[in-house]
């Protein structure tokens, strides 16, 4: 049976999710028409024929769960989570609905301790887990589309200070570059160390060739010329843009992503541990590649990635 829940409102707030998911069978509603635009769909054998998968009505009293689907051809139970960042979650499926909007709101991100509090959540561990899930969620995973047109490509470090030295030292940093397509999207990775062979390898994977590209100075770019139209601006003789005839030469775009990564961490997050910035930067990725959209459309689209997708942190065995 296609499912028939009304779309996120373009104008959504966090009084009208409240409202609109009040309830874990609303929630559940709501969730269920995301996964499963066209019907139920058993994660087991695949089976998405409507007159062969049947819902079954919960009863506490016989320990039915809400929710519970049946499988006419494998036979199996199943319900909306199995297969997602839900699965075993003890958290209501509305608690990570709101959680999903708030992080796709937040133009800096949410800290773990504020979705702690405005959630009612058991522990700072508890929220800070969650918000892993979703940043986990958001993360391209398979064969990813390559980006073309103008593509800006820098790097930066992210990390803490540290007294008496410069600003150059960086042993307490982790290397980021970031490829930000021209009105485009963007992809930031982590890089173990910036070296000529890392960034001519991290842009031939992802950038389409004969692609325009415009970087900095840095002498690991050079490279690229043999697959791309290459152009750079000149920082330390204080260029930022330069205009060729139709062209403008710039990084601002890339820069301004750093930025705003660099606020979100600084302000927002304090301290980010090298094991999981990817996630982080999956979460920035995300709110930046839907600028342009609503909080309710970013919501959707990130709720839409939650398919597929599980993680588990379990304590390493001795």
């Amino acid at each position: 049976m296609k499912n028939d829940m009304p779309p996120t409102p373009d104008e959504l707030t966090l009084d009208e999710i409240q409202q609109q998911f009040a309830t874990d069978d609303a929630a559940r509603a709501y969730w269920e028409s995301i996964r499963w635009p066209d019907g139920p769909v058993c994660p087991h054998c695949k089976n998405n024929e409507a007159k062969t998968i049947w819902k079954i009505e919960a009863n506490k009293d016989k320990g039915i769960r809400a929710g519970l689907h049946q499988c006419g051809e494998c036979d199996k139970q199943f319900t909306s989570t199995i297969g997602t960042i839900f699965e075993d979650s003890h958290i209501p499926l509305r608690k990570w609905l709101v959680a999903f909007y708030l992080n796709s709101a937040s133009k800096k991100g949410i800290s773990s301790l504020q979705l702690q509090r405005i959630l009612g959540l058991g522990s700072y561990r508890t929220a800070l887990f969650m918000q892993h899930r979703i940043r986990h969620a958001l993360r391209e995973t398979g064969s990813v589309f390559k980006l073309s047109g103008t593509v800006e490509a820098d790097e930066t470090y992210i990390g803490g200070k540290r007294k008496y030295v410069g600003k150059g030292y960086r042993e307490n940093k982790v290397p980021v570059v970031a490829l930000l397509e021209r009105g485009g999207r963007v992809r930031s990775r982590v890089m173990p160390r910036v070296t000529s062979k890392n960034l001519k390898a991290i842009v031939y994977k992802n950038v389409k060739p004969n692609s325009e590209i415009h970087t900095d100075e840095h002498p690991g770019y050079h490279a690229l010329k043999q697959d791309y139209s290459h152009h750079t601006v000149k920082h330390a003789m204080g260029e930022y843009t330069r205009r060729e005839n139709d062209r403008i030469v710039t990084t601002n775009g890339v820069e301004g992503y750093f930025s705003l990564l660099k606020r979100g961490v600084i302000g927002t997050f304090h301290h980010v541990s090298e094991q999981h910035l990817p996630l982080y930067l999956a979460e920035f990725d995300h709110r930046h590649n839907f600028r342009f959209e609503t909080d309710g459309f970013r919501t959707v689209e990130a709720l839409k990635k939650a398919k597929g997708k599980r993680l588990m942190y379990r304590r390493p065995a001795n």
